[in-house]
């Protein structure tokens, strides 16, 4: 059932699916392009994290040895994503009045926060770009020598032109160099650039800039396209099998990656590319601009005005699984509130399996047929996943089990008809797939106390109807979890650890 040979995954570099073959298997490479840290984390963080914590799960299932790397962008990553204008860090300290790392650690840790709540598994490493100056700096050096690169006032910027004469810069995207030079736009400070479609691997800092190194050209930063280039070579080697992240990320951060890792080491960097697609709402991109712009934080408290009402992290990850990781998603209340209805669905079926005892009966016949239907749609789970990870698709299916499944629950079939191998198969593959490989798990809906304020109402109504029997059952139910109730002279009930 569970073939790696037949683990499909579309690979953007050659356009289409193709079979996941290791460099060096069982050992997996896998490099994630995570986010620059100047913001709350929102909708376009959650579904990158989700799209390859989902490769991530099915890659261990698989029994791959998976080192997984997602960096974290703390420089040089400008505004409008160009080689010009403000540091997204610095603006922000400036905006907020803190220092730059104060930035970075503070909506490090809330990112950190909330990938926890999505269930998504760490890396096994998260370097950060300030971190690996060094190895950025070696790494222009490198470029310098191979001729793919120039220092001009103390920014050095690669050499496009010349790279193109033995490379083909365009061949991510599918860009031509023609169609770029057309759509290049006369931006303040491009004078020094030998060619329009330079792009900067070190820019000199100017006086007011917070964030600056020293290096063989001066006091500068790095180029926001070299920061990856230098810690996945680092961590991962000049060649390794998976990049990932988001499809805006192709043109220009992934081509250029592409060119610095030609021109510093004459091979391309990854096997296989990913890209994920965006998240539209109400059909529109997500922009701050347009009031549609919604953070995680906004969507698990019900704070943003698009919203009625606060919705869990398991309602937004089954939300994103949803649709297939290369489709658009178009984000709306409606189809949130269809997403949590799915999701209760199928946690709930998850829950009542659990619950379910075999009879212990000799004269119960098998039903073959039935787990014959079982394992076509066990099948189609990993089919599904192999075709490129088409999570919607597995989706789909559990809801296929899931009415078999509600037939046991609601006593219209005896779960004996499956026999012990059967029954344990059934719970084995869908804890599986909903719980290992879609990450999907049951998240508290009321709080401890929230619980025990119920129980205590319970217990103040049945004592002022001299419900004695009840009273003195909360009472030594409670104290058997070690929690003590309180019947205070004012007549209020409160309760305390044992």
């Amino acid at each position: 059932m569970k073939n790696k040979d037949n683990f499909q995954i579309y690979n953007t570099l050659s356009r289409k699916k193709e079979i996941f073959i290791p460099i060096n298997p069982p050992y997996v490479g896998m490099y994630l392009c995570g986010p620059t840290v100047y913001s709350d984390s929102h909708l376009g963080h959650a579904r990158s994290a989700i799209t390859f914590d989902i490769l991530v799960r099915y890659l261990n299932h698989l029994n791959y040895k998976v080192k997984y790397i997602r960096n974290i962008t703390d420089v040089g990553h400008l505004e409008r994503d160009a080689d010009e204008g403000e540091d997204k860090m610095a603006k922000k300290a400036r905006i907020e009045k803190l220092d730059v790392m104060e930035v970075a650690s503070k909506y490090t840790n809330s990112y950190h926060k909330d990938l926890q709540k999505l269930n998504t598994l760490k890396p096994n490493i998260e370097p950060i770009a300030t971190g690996h100056i060094i190895e950025q700096i070696e790494l222009i050096k490198t470029i310098i020598k191979n001729n793919l690169a120039y220092e001009v006032n103390g920014s050095v910027y690669f050499d496009v032109k010349n790279y193109s004469n033995k490379h083909n810069y365009g061949i991510l995207s599918g860009r031509k160099i023609e169609e770029l030079l057309s759509n290049t736009r006369n931006l303040s400070g491009q004078s020094d650039k030998r060619y329009p479609l330079d792009f900067a691997l070190w820019k000199k800092a100017s006086p007011e800039h917070i964030m600056r190194w020293p290096s063989p050209w001066g006091e500068g930063f790095p180029g926001w396209h070299l920061e990856c280039s230098a810690m996945s070579f680092k961590y991962l080697g000049n060649h390794f099998d998976i990049h990932g992240g988001g499809m805006e990320l192709s043109f220009p951060h992934h081509e250029c990656e592409i060119a610095q890792s030609l021109a510093a080491n004459d091979v391309q960097p990854a096997k296989y590319w990913m890209h994920h697609n965006m998240v539209t709402i109400d059909g529109k991109k997500m922009s701050k601009s347009l009031n549609n712009f919604i953070t995680l934080d906004q969507l698990f408290n019900g704070s943003h005005p698009l919203l009625d009402k606060p919705y869990s992290p398991m309602v937004l990850r089954y939300f994103i699984l949803q649709a297939h990781y290369r489709s658009t998603i178009s984000f709306s209340v409606e189809a949130l509130k269809s997403a949590e209805k799915g999701y209760i669905k199928l946690l709930n079926t998850f829950l009542g399996l659990n619950k379910l005892i075999l009879e212990q009966t000799t004269n119960t016949k098998i039903d073959t047929e039935l787990l014959k239907k079982l394992d076509s749609l066990y099948e189609k789970c990993y089919d599904y996943m192999n075709d490129d990870l088409n999570t919607a698709r597995i989706i789909a299916t559990l809801f296929d089990v899931s009415k078999v499944i509600n037939l046991f629950i609601n006593g219209q079939q005896s779960i004996s008809i499956l026999g012990k191998d059967g029954f344990e198969k059934l719970k084995n593959t869908f804890a599986i797939f909903f719980f290992e490989i879609l990450g999907l798990i049951e998240q508290e809906s009321i709080s401890k106390n929230d619980l025990l304020n119920i129980i205590l109402s319970i217990y103040k109504d049945a004592k002022l109807n001299k419900k004695y029997d009840i009273v003195d059952q909360i009472r030594a139910d409670l104290k058997n979890n070690k929690i003590i109730i309180e019947d205070r002279k004012t007549g209020e009930v409160d309760w305390k650890y044992e």
